[in-house]
């Protein structure tokens, strides 16, 4: 079955097969509803960390049009600017607003075709048209934004590799954030070695922009994801079911449901859902069940759900050795925006 199309009541994600197209893939290749209104502007630079005002100016600049002909006259000298670079890569930990620059870029360039999504929905592309065809329908872009590059799958790298020398050469320009790979431990390490590297012959075509600072998320909120009673959850699933779509599943039965469902799927895994319910958190010691929530997390984080669960706190979702291993970036920033979801 597909996504369920109700305006109100209550819906189970354990329910939900969504089929997505090419076509779908594509229309959905724009910055995701929490930042639909995100501008250089609106980004909030934290004064303690100066590489966030440099890195905003940086980006700014990159977004505008080339300089058009020098004034003054044909015979005037043209001032000569500094050799720009075809892309920009966003260096950060998490919570610093890299997401919300890249998606600034893709509003503020002026661009007749330009493409913004992560890393997977870009290599399900490939995988639902084909490499050839997925060269072909984004050759001549004006611009691409990839949030949270991928290095964990040498084989994705290298196609999406491929795909941007390709898209470069005719004129593509790219913006990317990535995240951290496996054996790369520390919540605030930065990854820029690791992308130019992993990108091999793409690196020269990269600008790396550093930007320190603190998660945002936790600067503002209490530290722990917010745990309901079983009284307090259904009263308040069902108080919201009476304004939207309210998605009420127990916690094994979604991770299990992740599993046969492709990561490109789950946000149209929640299509038209207001308030995501789990029921009996706990932790998770299997790596690829806790991989597959983290992919879930972010799409949920990206559309602003909130999230109401029972159980033990989602703060304590991802085991010791977990958060101790190679994914233990990924691990924390699921961490922060299960934090932000359960509190919003």
């Amino acid at each position: 079955m597909t996504a369920a199309s109700a305006t109100t009541g209550i819906v189970h994600l354990a329910d939900r097969d969504p089929a997505v197209s090419g076509t779908d893939m594509v229309a959905s290749l724009v910055p995701p509803p929490q930042f639909d209104g995100a501008t250089f502007q609106s980004y909030r630079a934290d004064p303690a960390y100066p590489s966030q005002e440099d890195a905003k100016e940086r980006l700014s600049a990159f977004a505008r049009p080339a300089a058009s002909a020098p004034r003054g006259g044909f015979f005037r000298r043209a001032k000569k600017e500094p050799e720009t670079k075809p892309g920009v890569y966003l260096d950060g930990g998490f919570g610093v607003g890299k997401t919300h620059l890249l998606a600034a870029i893709f509003h503020a360039m002026p661009a007749r075709r330009k493409y913004f999504g992560s890393f997977i929905e870009y290599t399900a592309l490939v995988g639902a048209l084909g490499y050839q065809k997925t060269v072909e329908l984004f050759r001549g872009s004006d611009l691409l934004c990839i949030d949270e590059f991928e290095l964990d799958d040498p084989g994705d790298t290298m196609v999406m590799t491929r795909l941007l020398g390709e898209l470069v050469t005719s004129g593509t320009r790219l913006a990317a954030t990535s995240n951290t790979p496996p054996n790369a431990l520390g919540e605030g390490r930065f990854a820029a070695q690791d992308f130019l590297r992993e990108i091999q012959a793409m690196s020269a075509s990269f600008e790396t922009l550093r930007i320190d600072g603190t998660d945002y998320r936790q600067r503002a909120i209490d530290g722990e994801a917010k745990v309901w009673t079983d009284a307090a959850y259904a009263e308040a699933l069902d108080e919201a079911s009476l304004r939207g779509v309210v998605s009420d599943d127990a916690f094994d039965g979604l991770v299990a449901h992740l599993a046969r469902v492709h990561p490109s799927r789950y946000l149209r895994l929640l299509d038209g859902v207001d308030v995501i319910g789990l029921r009996g958190v706990h932790t998770l010691f299997d790596q690829a069940a806790a991989l597959r929530l983290v992919a879930f997390v972010d799409r949920a984080y990206d559309a602003q759900i909130p999230i109401r669960a029972t159980g033990e706190s989602l703060s304590s979702v991802f085991g010791d050795d977990m958060l101790a291993g190679g994914y233990r970036k990924k691990y924390l920033r699921a961490v922060s925006r299960l934090v932000a979801l359960t509190h919003s």
